[in-house]
């Protein structure tokens, strides 16, 4: 990776006038923004098919390793194509708040207007949809088969389903494929469309000489179609009840520790076949990505293993995972990709190793670096401690944005700040102007920016708080949020550190002369 620059924006985020953004019109314009902004990166969150029963719709507890979420079909694209109707759109009820996500809204009124346009697509007969489904079988006939009959079971999580589906016998399964054969057509349907646009959408991106940096979850939902497919995967037992859970130990954002609640890997499993289904995972998250940020990437040396039984971070302790095997063996496997390592977290010496071994770019986050008691510099977090080879963020989608951050301190802590800014006189309010600027002109050769920190945003923005369930993951940004000015004002902090996209800006005078010549 080279000196750029990018902007972290969840798709959900997006303004739209149905509930949540999506793959529509604003995520287009998003991308032209981006253009002109000077910047080769838009940092997204995971895309999966997110649980709505207990985990409140995190996208890092998917149904699927591999699916994405039926909530980004555009709406207005299946108006045009004819499935849909403008004033069915209109009439669904999404909430009226243009600021929050209303998940229960959207769970009870857009899979009905999906179901809909399914009903009159005639898709049997689309032979795009055929080779999808031919293509994508090894994961996308389990996964229909188990959003149809965890419909069928009222919502129902796998594990309280009659014992034959739900330890995935044979003819359970023939069974139940010809009883809601419609209803797996549905769920492929979905599939293909939230495919369909959003290859349309990385494209006009890459067009542009912009990237998408995506986001897959080290671990996966226990409440998902990976687990109840493939069991031999997990640390399950005999009944695939799971034996050993994911979680962290008490650390800056819980006193107490985290159970996460996934199920750990049987990593000897997975070492004996080569990593197969790292291997399949990674190759298809490069389908949709052009960089991926490995959630997690601690655990790939350590992991933390809490016992089911108990429950209880506590409890926990760490078992070796599989290291630069893993990595050997993608690297053979896939070629040179780009990855980007989060690394966040207990920092330990086999952790530092690991980054310093797979030679990938690993996290710098800001807001770390400002520990009072490190009066001598150390921290590692600290912008003159970095080399090249990282990747520099003011804050994360599980951080204050640095507006609430700032203001949540007392004023030793922001004096310290103040101090290594060399800035006595900046207000509060835009102190996150200058926290921005350290990181454009650090080592790192990346610099991506929450949009919610180039907009000077409190924490009513904040997009997750780890350790909690609910109030997250709900932050809509408004329609014309973004000042005309603001982008001007990126692209020329953008240049001034060396970090332009000079590939799109080129392309885009280029393409504004010839309009102009054309006119």
């Amino acid at each position: 990776m080279k000196r750029d620059a990018g902007v972290l924006l969840s798709i959900t985020s997006l303004p739209s006038k149905y509930g949540i953004g999506c793959f529509d019109q604003a995520a287009y314009d998003f991308v032209d923004w981006l253009e002109k902004a000077g910047q080769k990166y838009w940092q997204i969150l995971p895309l999966g098919s997110t649980s709505h029963s207990g985990a409140y719709d995190s996208p890092y507890q998917a149904y699927s390793a591999f699916a994405g979420s039926p909530y980004f079909i555009s709406l207005d694209a299946l108006v045009e194509e004819g499935v849909l109707t403008a004033e069915e759109c209109a009439e669904a009820e999404f909430g009226d708040n243009e600021e929050k996500i209303d998940y229960d809204l959207l769970y009870k009124n857009r899979l009905p207007l999906l179901h809909k346009a399914y009903e009159r697509s005639n898709i049997s007969q689309n032979k795009d949809f055929v080779k999808f489904t031919q293509d994508n079988f090894w994961w996308l006939d389990d996964y229909a088969l188990f959003m149809a009959v965890r419909e069928f079971f009222d919502g129902k999580g796998w594990t309280q389903w009659p014992e034959d589906i739900r330890m995935h016998y044979g003819f359970a399964l023939d069974y139940y494929r010809e009883k809601l054969y419609f209803e797996v057509e549905f769920q492929k349907y979905m599939q293909f469309k939230f495919y369909e646009q959003w290859s349309a959408l990385k494209k006009y991106a890459n067009d542009k000489h912009i990237e998408i940096v995506g986001d897959i979850p080290i671990y996966v939902s226990p409440d998902g179609s990976d687990v109840w497919a493939s069991p031999e995967l997990f640390q399950l037992n005999e009944n695939n009840e799971m034996v050993n859970i994911a979680g962290c130990p008490p650390d800056s954002f819980s006193a107490d520790g985290q159970v996460w609640g996934n199920p750990l890997y049987n990593w000897d499993y997975h070492k004996q076949t080569n990593y197969h289904w790292w291997v399949t995972r990674l190759w298809y998250s490069f389908k949709l990505y052009d960089v991926v940020r490995i959630d997690h990437f601690r655990g790939f040396d350590q992991y933390f293993s809490i016992p089911a039984s108990s429950g209880k971070a506590l409890d926990g302790h760490w078992e070796d995972g599989p290291g630069m095997d893993l990595f050997n063996t993608l690297a053979r496997e896939l070629g040179e990709r780009k990855f980007i390592a989060e690394d966040l977290g207990l920092m330990t010496e086999g952790v530092r190793q690991l980054v310093k071994d797979s030679g990938f770019p690993n996290m710098k986050v800001l807001q770390f670096a400002f520990d009072s008691a490190d009066i001598g510099g150390s921290n590692e977090y600290l912008p003159h401690n970095y080399i090249n080879n990282c990747v520099v963020y003011t804050g994360t989608h599980d951080n204050e944005t640095i507006y609430g951050w700032f203001a949540g301190l007392d004023e030793k802590e922001q004096a310290h700040i103040r101090a290594y800014l060399d800035d006595q006189t900046t207000p509060a309010e835009k102190i996150h102007e200058k926290m921005i600027r350290l990181g454009m002109m650090c080592a790192a050769d990346v610099c991506i920016v929450p949009i919610q920190d180039w907009l000077g945003l409190d924490n009513s923005a904040r997009m997750n708080t780890p350790g909690t369930v609910e109030n997250n993951w709900t932050w809509r940004m408004k329609k014309d949020l973004i000042p005309e000015t603001l982008g001007d004002e990126i692209l020329a902090l953008t240049k001034r550190f060396g970090r332009a996209n000079w590939d799109a800006l080129n392309a885009l005078e280029a393409a504004e002369e010839e309009d102009d010549e054309n006119e």
